[in-house]
């Protein structure tokens, strides 16, 4: 029955995602994310978000995102990336840090809420850690809007967590300056998607109906999450909008593509290789071009002015790399840092200061 189905439905199917799916769209996903900031800055609409003030050089933070928990089965993205989440939850818990997941924690795409929630009581177990510190905050994606629009979204997380959780679509925290204040504005990153960020007809037919038949039929159109080019595409787009605002840096997940202080990991060893040329660093620049021989099958395109970028965007990448990695951003100490956990051991890829002025 599915395959006589995929050969009535696929042209139908490719031509809705062609039509409505993720394809970034500038104009859309500015608007998308002004409003979102605006209406958690308003305070209006609490279940748009919260805005936090924080100490940098005291308060500490962890974001993850796009974990895509599933059934533990074959199509499981996370069942290999489990066990350094925990190991990094962990870590996270003794040390202190406020949890932010940013995101598509779950994949109620391909699995229902049932299936996650009985093959993942283990990580859940470990977030509950920080909501009994109250060091928890859960933000929704495109995968999981199931908690954003179901009248029983609230229900099935207390039953999850043992106590009321709020979801929001963004997270906003605050810096106080001597004079004003600077904000990281956290969000999933599906803005402006027409088929994830439209009005609640929307949002219901994706969650309820349009995922559900695609999950079944076998058939994967091209989101962020997969597209090397759309990733690209849509990392840039995030770029500039966050490079157009007033004290305000932006963090996402959504493709799953770590950005630091707004350059990839390619980008950033082009820029190393331009520098260790300059200094006449022979085996440095020999190095770097091996690694950025490695790493193109995973970064197909450079932004053109990446050397003139400002370090407003950051990514948190996923926990759910086909080798089990994890990454994520870490607030602490002063610092931003792009972090990895590999084979249980916290590794720091990148970290900058966070003097805002």
């Amino acid at each position: 029955m599915r395959r006589l189905l995929q050969i009535i439905l696929l042209k139908p199917v490719l031509w809705a995602a062609s039509r409505f799916a993720s394809k970034p769209d500038q104009p859309r996903i500015f608007s998308a994310l002004t409003l979102l900031k605006d209406a958690i800055l308003s305070g209006k609409d609490r279940k748009k978000g919260i805005l936090l003030n924080f100490d940098p050089s005291h308060d500490r933070f962890i974001i993850f995102s796009d974990h895509h928990r599933g059934a533990k089965n074959w199509a499981d993205d996370f069942r290999e990336a489990e066990p350094n989440y925990l190991t990094a939850l962990d870590h996270y818990n003794r040390e202190g840090y406020t949890y932010i997941s940013l995101g598509d924690a779950e994949e109620l795409w391909e699995n229902t809420l049932l299936q996650v929630k009985k093959h993942n009581t283990v990580s859940f177990e470990a977030e509950k850690l920080f909501i009994q510190r109250q060091a928890f905050f859960k933000v929704f994606g495109n995968h999981d809007l199931y908690w954003a629009n179901d009248p029983f979204a609230s229900w099935q997380l207390k039953r999850i967590y043992g106590q009321d959780i709020a979801v929001y679509e963004g997270v906003i925290l605050r810096i106080q300056k001597p004079k004003g204040h600077f904000d990281l504005f956290l969000t999933h990153g599906h803005q402006g998607d027409r088929s994830s960020d439209g009005n609640w007809f929307s949002k219901f037919f994706v969650a309820n109906i349009w995922a559900p038949l695609q999950a079944y039929l076998r058939i994967n159109p091209n989101t962020p999450a997969y597209d090397i080019q759309i990733k690209t595409t849509h990392n840039r787009i995030m770029y500039e909008w966050s490079a157009a605002q007033q004290d305000l840096w932006l963090i996402t997940g959504h493709t799953h593509q770590p950005v630091f202080a707004s350059l990839t990991h390619l980008e950033r060893l082009h820029r190393d290789l331009i520098f260790a040329e300059r200094d006449n660093l022979v085996d440095k620049a020999k190095a770097i071009k091996e690694e950025i021989i490695r790493r193109q099958r995973e970064y197909k395109s450079l932004s053109v002015d990446f050397m003139q970028m400002t370090p407003n965007y950051f990514n948190s990448g996923c926990c759910c790399f086909v080798d089990g990695d994890i990454t994520g951003i870490e607030i602490a100490g002063g610092e931003i840092r792009l972090i990895k956990w590999e084979k249980g051991e916290r590794k720091v890829l990148e970290v900058m200061g966070l003097d805002v002025g």
